[in-house]
């Protein structure tokens, strides 16, 4: 129930912030050609571990220096190791998402991104191995993906660029797409949970031509 408050609480957030004045350009009112859409995808290597998915999003740039809007997310993870040599892991994953960026200057961003995935989880013992956990499950978890990026092509008279951002899912969740799961083979209940970089790239792309073409 405390993920479905923060979800509508943040939706309400972005809403109130969509329909509000902008008042650092001393401008008020909704402004459609402040609207956008767009996406990335998503690739990921590391520590045995392919992580790769496609994130498309609608958003609205509320200033200058701030954007904010939703995302939707698909992601397959997949890994071998995982509880002993050999074995493998699967993992599809889709959710919605809410997103915001920070722009300090026209080329670099600082974003952060909450997102609740539904996954599918398989998992393959090793060739002639006795564990006998083969099967699938379905999970729930939520992600708070924060990091950087850089933009190009932005400025206060273009609303399409192009971006590639880095980002971290900095809830460790283990049921994550987004971190690294180690167990120790003796005791599986033992695990280690870390932050997979998260490589996005992708275009912002403007919906209506006004001032921001």
């Amino acid at each position: 129930m405390k993920k479905y408050i923060l979800l509508a609480a943040a939706i309400l957030f972005i809403t109130n912030a969509l329909l509000a004045q902008d008042e650092m350009e001393g401008e008020k009112g909704f402004k459609k050609e402040n609207l956008f859409t767009g996406g990335s995808i998503t690739l990921s290597f590391f520590n045995g571990q392919t992580v790769v998915g496609a994130n498309p999003i609608f958003g609205y740039r509320i200033a200058n220096w701030l954007d904010a809007g939703f995302a939707l997310n698909f992601v397959y993870a997949g890994g071998r190791d995982y509880y002993e040599y050999d074995d493998k892991i699967k993992q599809t994953n889709w959710g919605p998402g809410i997103f915001t960026r920070l722009y300090p200057v026209n080329f670099l961003f600082a974003q952060a991104q909450f997102e609740h995935n539904y996954s599918t989880l398989k998992y393959y013992a090793a060739p002639g191995s006795i564990n006998y956990m083969d099967g699938e499950i379905s999970t729930g978890a939520n992600s708070l993906l924060v990091g950087a990026g850089y933009t190009q092509g932005r400025d206060k008279e273009s609303n399409t660029f192009y971006y590639i951002s880095v980002l971290f899912d900095v809830l460790k969740n283990v049921h994550s797409p987004y971190v690294n799961v180690a167990v120790n083979p003796d005791n599986p209940s033992q695990q280690r949970v870390t932050m997979t970089p998260i490589i996005r790239a992708g275009f912002n792309i403007a919906l209506f031509r006004g001032k921001n073409r």
